[in-house]
């Protein structure tokens, strides 16, 4: 499993000079306390750059159980980010909101995002599973975007979580964008953003209809490896029952061997 990050730069974090708010952002956010969250944008990476760790350890801990238990990895690697303040301000303007520390951590859920990475549509479900599970994770909302796809053709699965980060004189439950797709999903989503940002949301027709026949060519061909992978799984399983058998019979053989044999 890896973790996908920019050169230079640490999974889940900003560049080094990412804890000083960006010039021309500066005036638009007003920093004040909140009362019981945090207080000033250094204070939003440390909470949610913590709550990142904690998500992607609990990954790594049950994808490498996982492995111990069944032979197998569901997750390939996992990518993580931290919204940038002017991504912020402007969700919070596109919702008539004032740019406050407030309004982002009611408001904006997926300031803190993590995205998993799996091979099969089946591991996607197993993921969000054993995510559900975790006694420590509240799950707040869950959009399935595989059974239900939107209509430019994008499939995922959308989980909002929030996790506790413990600080030295209070607790803060932050909230985390879960996504899970498969790769073959995950490499339609990224041409489909830079595509969606090259026009500007607006994109020609054709384009859009193009995108929307290379989904679904991306669904069947997750179906067809999924149905593979089934049928390996079964053939595997069926040959190791056949050396079973063929090692009881090996020992049956040679249990009538000692008892035929003369002393």
């Amino acid at each position: 499993m890896q973790r996908s990050q920019k050169p230079g730069e640490r999974a889940g974090c900003l560049p080094e000079n990412a804890g000083e708010t960006p010039k021309g952002v500066q005036n638009q956010m007003e920093w004040y306390e909140t009362g019981d969250g945090v207080e000033t944008w250094q204070e939003v990476l440390l909470v949610y750059n913590a709550a990142l760790r904690q998500i992607e350890t609990k990954m790594e801990i049950l994808n490498e159980e996982f492995q111990h238990v069944h032979q197998y990895n569901p997750i390939e690697h996992i990518k993580s980010r931290i919204k940038t303040p002017e991504s912020i301000v402007k969700k919070l303007r596109r919702n008539g909101l004032d740019s406050t520390i407030e309004n982002m951590v009611n408001h904006v859920n997926d300031i803190a995002g993590i995205r998993i990475i799996c091979s099969f549509t089946s591991d996607i479900y197993r993921i969000a599973d054993m995510i559900e599970k975790q006694r420590d994770i509240q799950v707040m909302t869950v959009k399935d975007y595989i059974m239900f796809p939107k209509a430019s053709g994008y499939k995922s699965y959308h989980m909002i979580v929030t996790v506790p980060v413990y600080l030295s004189d209070k607790t803060v439950d932050a909230k985390v964008e879960i996504q899970i797709r498969t790769v073959a999903m995950d490499f339609w989503a990224s041409l489909e953003h830079k595509i969606h940002y090259k026009f500007e949301g607006d994109a020609p027709e054709h384009i859009k209809q193009e995108l929307v026949d290379c989904a679904h060519m991306v669904s069947d061909l997750d179906d067809k490896m999924l149905q593979l992978n089934e049928e390996i799984l079964e053939l595997s399983h069926m040959q190791e029952v056949e050396r079973e058998e063929r090692e009881k019979e090996r020992r049956r053989q040679q249990e009538l061997e000692n008892q035929i044999r003369p002393e």
